[in-house]
């Protein structure tokens, strides 16, 4: 029971760089997988590669983006201890706006900013057993990223960021009802930083590097907690709190531009999930640490990412492509309802309209297609499932419209 109770709202957040992570904050990133490191023009170089805004025209240029993010049912087939079950999670949709600021030159510097939602979750389970783990499990992300760009030479350029990351975040589960329940809510924030090197060593070549550091999630809240046998801990609100690491990623991007304006990239991505070992939630009432609060062994593993762009400019237009092969970091000992997660391969496209010499406005899409996850008896999954997890697809739909001046 005590494993059951100690899922916190922190086992969700940790999505962010895995299961249903968002890399893709933007028009273009979501038209090109994320594979807009190396090669980008746009505002969105604030976020992806700052380095890159040295290059760029000098111009302030803004860009907003709304971006809709469908998560398809998820159904787990097979037997949760000695229950065979026949389960599917809820449909999710969310709405989300994100912001690209780049500055004309402040000498030979510049100047970014980016407001986007990295990743977030929100997986519901009305049906049991399921519910008894995670009814429902939810956070929302924000990152302010604030930027800055310098030349080293007329081929080199570096940058450095600040990352100021709000988190915010529900979890449910009523175990028993009437008996047992928990009902947390939690927020931070939290702050890191980010670094950049864009090199152009010829007209046609962009290479780059980034590195975006781990964040430590301070999450502070509270929890409605009920255990009613032996009444253990009576009905009534507890302070909280977790210390959980948002961890590291590097990339490396090499693109080349062909005669006929046609860019391919290639990216590669290594997220350091392997810092995030057991989740350990902390109670200040004695009674509730001991039945709420028992460490849970998590032990997730690096991943990497392969990002695959494709951009062809015309006259007044500009088309875009790509593909995304992500691994997931959740080991199959410690899979559960509240992450279903499994390796994913995505293709998306999209297209930008320039107006006018101010203006451009384009549309994109993206879709992800997840692997089916087994888990095995020979895997003693710690959540005592014995199954498979199928159906985890999502659909992401971007909008947005840039402004030079």
């Amino acid at each position: 029971m005590k494993r059951v109770l100690s899922l916190s709202l922190i086992a969700s957040s940790m999505l962010m760089a895995g299961g249903y992570k968002i890399p893709e904050t933007s028009l273009n990133g979501v038209a090109l997988s994320a594979a807009n490191i190396a090669h980008n023009k746009s505002a969105d170089a604030a976020y992806y590669n700052p380095a890159n805004m040295v290059f760029m025209e000098d111009k302030n240029n803004i860009e907003l983006d709304l971006t809709y993010i469908g998560l398809d049912p998820v159904s787990y087939n097979g037997k949760v201890t000695a229950t065979n079950v026949d389960l599917d999670s809820e449909r999710e949709s969310f709405i989300v706006p994100t912001i690209h600021y780049v500055s004309g030159k402040a000498g030979e510097a510049r100047i970014g900013l980016s407001i986007v939602s990295p990743g977030g979750l929100s997986k519901r389970w009305t049906e049991s057993p399921a519910s008894k783990s995670a009814e429902e499990f939810t956070l929302k992300v924000i990152e302010i990223n604030p930027t800055f760009a310098i030349p080293v030479g007329e081929k080199v350029a570096l940058a450095f960021g600040f990352r100021i990351v709000h988190s915010e975040g529900v979890v449910k589960a009523t175990p028993s009802p009437g008996a047992v329940y928990q009902d947390m809510t939690g927020d931070s924030i939290d702050y890191g930083y980010n670094l950049a090197l864009a090199y152009k060593p010829t007209s046609d070549i962009d290479v780059a590097l980034t590195y975006r550091s781990q964040v430590n999630l301070t999450v502070e809240g509270s929890a409605d907690l009920y255990y009613a046998p032996g009444g253990l801990v009576p009905k009534g609100n507890y302070e909280a709190s977790v210390n959980i690491p948002l961890p590291a990623t590097a990339s490396a991007a090499l693109a080349y531009t062909l005669p006929s304006k046609t860019t391919v990239e290639f990216v590669y991505e290594r997220n350091m999930w392997s810092a995030y070992k057991n989740l350990d939630f902390d109670y200040t009432n004695a009674s509730a640490e001991a039945v709420f609060g028992t460490s849970k062994s998590k032990d997730w593993k690096d991943t990497n990412a392969f990002r695959l762009g494709l951009t062809q400019e015309l006259d007044n237009m500009t088309l875009m492509a790509g593909m995304v092969y992500d691994e997931s970091p959740v080991p199959s000992k410690t899979l559960g309802f509240e992450l279903p997660d499994s390796n994913s391969l995505s293709v998306s496209l999209g297209g930008r309209y320039e107006i006018n010499d101010k203006i451009e406005v384009g549309l994109s899409a993206l879709y992800s297609m997840r692997e089916t996850r087994k888990i095995e008896t020979n895997d003693a999954n710690d959540n005592n499932l014995v199954g498979e997890f199928t159906n985890a697809n999502v659909l992401m739909i971007s909008t947005g419209v840039s402004y030079k001046f």
